[in-house]
């Protein structure tokens, strides 16, 4: 079996959306999103935000008219690791690097079931390199004082045409740890959770009609939702109705998530 890379926790979500400021400014509105980071560059304007003490990279293409069959969408997911480890790791598993910026890189989402896997040695959560224009909030304020009571990264959903070949996929590349198998009846859909560094990720994959295999049809394979895990998912509950947020079920069980109408076109879910 080639050799994985190992990595030691999520750094930050990767997205794609259309439109930075107005992606910014609604996601403080809903879930009070911090300013980290601006990035801008030739062919995007990106930056990075926090939203209990979860770092996501928004990404606004200059010309969203390239993206727009697809819309906004989750690209992929970066770790800390060392990047030399990496850089050999995904070349061991034929997998293609599409952005090598020698301080990171990027694979390619063809070769990782529509996922672009990200590979960095620094740590944003510790401001190292010290880059961050404001340092990161500590977990206590989102848990307890921030009213959706925000704990952290539970995981990521990843949607999956075959579930067998992901889950190998992962944990020979990730080191991934087999954690359940279960139906989620209400999506249509199988799923097996996998353990990688401090989160869960669920891989689903259709089992008939429902609203997976219908998502499928219109996004194909890659990350579906990001999921945020709060103390009181009651509490999380009212906060955004009481604001007249649509709320629909999350993935798991007793778990919610915002409309994507609502938010940008993206999945945010949350869970106990």
């Amino acid at each position: 079996m080639p050799t994985g890379v190992k990595v030691s926790r999520f750094s930050h979500m990767n997205i794609v959306v259309d439109g930075l400021d107005a992606s910014v400014e609604r996601m403080r509105e809903l879930f009070g999103a911090e300013f980290l980071l601006d990035l801008p560059g030739p062919d995007w304007h990106a930056c990075l935000i926090e939203i209990g003490n979860v770092i996501i990279e928004l990404f606004a293409p200059s010309h969203f008219m390239l993206h727009s069959r697809n819309g906004p969408l989750h690209l992929g997911i970066e770790y800390v690791s060392d990047v030399d480890e990496a850089r050999a790791a995904v070349a061991a598993h034929d997998v293609g690097i599409f952005r090598d910026i020698v301080a990171a890189i990027h694979t390619d989402p063809a070769d990782g079931f529509g996922v672009d896997f990200e590979f960095y040695a620094g740590s944003f959560h510790e401001n190292n390199p010290p880059v961050l224009t404001q340092p990161i909030k500590p977990l206590s304020y989102w848990r307890d004082e921030h009213p959706l009571g925000l704990t952290g990264q539970k995981g990521y959903t990843h949607a999956v045409a075959d579930i067998v070949a992901a889950s190998q996929f992962m944990q020979s590349l990730l080191y991934a740890r087999p954690a359940y198998e279960v139906d989620r009846p209400e999506l249509g859909a199988r799923a097996v959770g996998l353990e990688v560094a401090d989160g869960v990720v669920e891989l689903l994959t259709p089992t008939g009609p429902g609203q997976l295999q219908s998502d499928m049809y219109r996004s194909g394979e890659g990350i579906r939702s990001t999921q945020f895990s709060v103390r009181d998912i009651e509490q999380t509950r009212r906060h955004f109705t009481d604001r007249g947020v649509s709320l629909i079920p999350g993935t798991t069980p007793g778990s919610i998530a915002v409309a994507p109408e609502e938010n940008c076109g993206l999945l945010f879910e949350f869970a106990e």
